[in-house]
């Protein structure tokens, strides 16, 4: 029987994560170096300088490949021909996401005033990528040891939002970003069933994460957490480690909610 050091390890494995240079993508990053594992990070931002960041620190290998994963023919175009001289690949991390912003026209605005361009946008980064990039992934996948996709998906993948949050505030929560996080939820177990038992699928909902949101909306939301806090991007170092490796062998299919206990009342 392994040791709990031993199914944890990621020695000799390789991930690919996207939207790498993020808050959460970081830390997935340095999650999986710490655990031995190398990288091929993606993302639209300064891969070339995170790769180096991240290649100093942890003495691994990180390929960086700067791609706009929003642009689905370049997905299709590039990526394969990038793949094949990849020698293996063990884990997928479906990270990058499209959550817009306030100021995006027919994006954080009332239902009426949603546009159809912004839902697309959505889907396609939220849910259309991830479908492709698990497609090409895949022959990697099945040959290699211990393979495992990972999303990342949202609460609001399960759960309504709840309006007595924003109230006050410049923030909101298009019906888009929770559509597509849904759809990536029912992607997750659809892999699940049809690439096992060689590759597990598995996502990951976070509840809100602290980023300077308006005061108050972050004392409306603590008043909702059961642990009384939102996340911080080191609340998600451990359930990253268990789906990467080997410590969560016999789980596929399964949304795991890193809330706080949000989606527990």
């Amino acid at each position: 029987m392994r040791t709990l050091k031993e199914l944890y390890s990621l020695e000799g494995r390789t991930a690919l994560v996207t939207g790498a240079t993020g808050n959460l993508g970081k830390i997935i990053c340095d999650t999986i170096s710490e655990l031995g594992g190398s990288l091929i990070i993606i993302d639209i931002g300064d891969v070339d300088s995170l790769a180096a960041k991240i290649s100093d620190k942890f003495n691994n290998n990180v390929t960086p490949l700067k791609l706009d994963l929003s642009d689905l023919d370049q997905i299709n175009s590039k990526l394969p021909h990038i793949f094949s001289s990849i020698e293996s690949l063990n884990i997928l991390v479906n990270n990058a996401a499209f959550v817009g912003s306030s100021n995006l026209s027919g994006w954080n605005t009332s239902f009426l005033n949603q546009d159809i361009d912004s839902w697309n946008a959505a889907i396609n980064l939220n849910l259309t990528a991830p479908f492709l990039l698990s497609k090409i992934c895949t022959p990697m996948l099945e040959k290699a040891t211990g393979s495992s996709i990972i999303n990342i998906s949202s609460i609001y993948g399960q759960l309504g939002p709840n309006w007595q949050l924003y109230e006050g505030t410049s923030m909101g929560n298009p019906a888009g970003y929770a559509s597509s996080k849904a759809g990536l939820n029912q992607l997750t177990k659809w892999l699940s069933t049809t690439l096992g038992p060689k590759i597990r699928a598995n996502s990951i909902s976070p509840g809100g994460i602290y980023r300077n949101q308006d005061r108050r909306f972050i004392d409306k939301y603590k008043d909702k957490v059961p642990l009384g806090r939102m996340a911080v991007e080191e609340d998600f170092k451990g359930i990253i480690a268990f789906l990467s490796s080997d410590a969560s062998s016999y789980v596929t299919g399964q949304d795991l909610l890193v809330d706080g206990g949000y989606s527990a009342w």
